[in-house]
């Protein structure tokens, strides 16, 4: 007699693929389950039900515990739900539901007050709205905006971007001239200084670096154009796993620009006097430049951080004495400008 009178127990349940949620009321699980897989169409074989949150199988016993309008989830027989996880990984897939994430983000942002809130939402949709696959600025102007009309491709505009830095290194090579008094000094400097440019146009500024399209071991980047942060100078990853695709967006080609290629032994510190200092009794005939040019210019002393993870504090790191000369100044004398690659 109980059982006729039992009240019934109203909860949300929803499918593992879909966000709508159905009101149903039942006075136990077996009646649940058949409601539930009427209302989203679901084989009632095999069929079970948990709970939303953390994915907890539901039993009948459990049922009657639940506080009224529980979320729950309903799960064909070769179906898995491991909470509410599960939504985060489905919006690391937008291809599957992508138009219906941005419409359903952008409502959210446009009726949000929390600024924590509104920034995850923004930032939702800065990556949900990738054209990360257009390439040419007849596909997408809006990412080229600002840019000089030179630039037809996304990729040809990051191998500039990356040239002007490499450039801008090499210019600080050239202003320490300004500071070196003795005549002979100076003179085998600029030299030294020239043979490095030299080096630097053979291989092209290094500008590949940002280039998505060049071979994988010359650039920085994924095929598709993302950079993941390698951590300040004295750490080997970045803790926390910064990342950016600035192919896709705009934006995230203005934001990438606050990023550096910072020198783990550091140029204006180390490098350039350490180099100054060589050339006070040596010629630079006599001088290792392969290995000034692997400090100064490439992956080998060059990490890519995020601006966070950039430490402009001393690195007190220092170039390798034993590295500094030619070990065979006295009887090589071959051309150090000889076209190389030195990534």
């Amino acid at each position: 007699m109980f059982g006729l009178f039992m009240k019934c127990k109203p909860v949300k349940i929803r499918s593992c693929t879909e966000n709508r949620k159905y009101g149903v009321a039942a006075k136990n699980l077996k009646e649940l389950l058949k409601k539930g897989c009427k209302t989203l169409q679901l084989p009632l074989a095999g069929a079970r039900v948990c709970l939303y949150a953390d994915g907890t199988q539901v039993t009948e016993e459990f049922f009657h515990t639940l506080p009224d309008h529980t979320e729950l989830v309903l799960l064909s027989r070769e179906q898995s739900w491991s909470g509410a996880l599960c939504d985060i990984g489905q919006l690391l897939c937008p291809d599957q539901h992508g138009d219906d994430l941005i419409k359903a983000a952008r409502g959210l942002l446009y009726d949000e007050k929390s600024p924590r809130r509104r920034k995850i939402l923004t930032d939702l949709l800065q990556n949900l709205e990738d054209t990360s696959e257009l390439e040419s600025r007849e596909e997408d102007e809006e990412w080229f905006k600002g840019i000089d009309a030179r630039f037809k491709t996304k990729s040809a505009y990051m191998k500039f971007n990356c040239e002007s830095r490499i450039r801008g290194y090499m210019k600080e090579v050239d202003e320490a001239t300004k500071s070196i008094q003795k005549a002979t000094v100076k003179a085998e400097y600029l030299k030294t200084s020239q043979c490095l440019s030299d080096m630097l146009k053979a291989d092209r500024y290094n500008s590949s670096y940002f280039d998505r399209t060049e071979k994988e071991v010359d650039r920085l980047c994924t095929q598709e154009g993302w950079f993941t942060c390698q951590g300040s100078f004295d750490l080997e990853v970045c803790l926390s796993l910064h990342s950016i695709n600035p192919y896709s967006s705009r934006e995230s080609r203005i934001i990438f620009s606050t990023w550096n290629l910072d020198h783990r032994i550091e140029k204006k510190r180390t490098i350039i006097p350490a180099l100054t200092e060589a050339l006070q009794n040596h010629k630079s005939a006599d001088v290792n430049l392969t290995y000034f040019y692997r400090l100064l210019f490439t992956r080998e002393n060059l990490k890519l951080v995020h601006i966070v993870c950039h430490k402009k504090g001393a690195h007190n790191l220092l170039c390798d004495s034993k590295k500094i000369f030619r070990q065979d100044r006295n009887n090589n004398k071959k051309n150090p400008t000889k076209k190389r690659r030195l990534m």
